[in-house]
């Protein structure tokens, strides 16, 4: 049996809005956002892609019990430039240092992603890169933007949805909706693995 429950296992305004581009409460699913309380710090010599797949599924695995029968989606996003990772900036300095260290980069954002039946217990997960060049970008300019577009709670300081395209020179990957958040190309099939066709009439 298909379960009709649907829970986004993230506060994120971002990916709740990227997954009601697929329209699934058409379909007839119950969508649920849900809060996943865990500890976000990576382990002694984790690897950034790993990190996001493991926090994704934890995301996922940590809200399961309060919803049985449903299928449980679990993301988290970091960038990767030479090695140091980059999460959400939380404030107004945070956030212009992030851009300074971006600026001019070739830049390699990781989401993660994982789609959790708690019926079963099957758990389908990836790690999907998605690559930006940043523009040598002045103080003003990222003064500027910091200002006008507040990207606080976004990793790498930025809304590429919004504003943020003007600092960039060149977007490389599969799925531009994985550098806000939530890879939908990859969702879509793990959903099609649980028996849901998004495309469904």
């Amino acid at each position: 049996m298909i379960t009709t429950t649907i829970v986004l296992a993230s506060t994120s305004p971002y990916r709740r809005a990227l997954l009601d581009k697929l329209e699934l409460r058409t379909l007839g699913f119950d969508l649920r956002v849900d809060t996943p309380d865990i500890d976000e710090q990576p382990r002694p010599g984790e690897a950034p892609a790993a990190l996001v797949e493991r926090l994704a599924l934890a995301k996922a695995r940590v809200v399961a019990p309060r919803h049985p029968d449903a299928l449980i989606i679990g993301s988290d996003q970091v960038a990767s430039v030479d090695g140091e990772m980059l999460g959400k900036p939380g404030e107004h300095q945070s956030a212009i240092a992030q851009l300074e260290r971006l600026s001019g980069q070739h830049v390699c954002f990781l989401t993660g992603l994982c789609l959790l039946n708690t019926t079963t217990g099957q758990a389908h997960s990836c790690c999907e890169p998605f690559w930006v060049s940043f523009r040598r970008l002045s103080k003003k300019q990222i003064s500027a933007y910091v200002a006008r577009e507040r990207p606080y709670d976004c990793a790498g300081a930025f809304k590429s949805e919004g504003l943020g395209i003007a600092l960039f020179s060149r977007l490389e990957g599969a799925d531009p909706n994985s550098l806000i958040g939530l890879p939908l190309i990859r969702l879509v099939s793990m959903l099609a693995a649980e028996g849901i066709e998004v495309l469904a009439s």
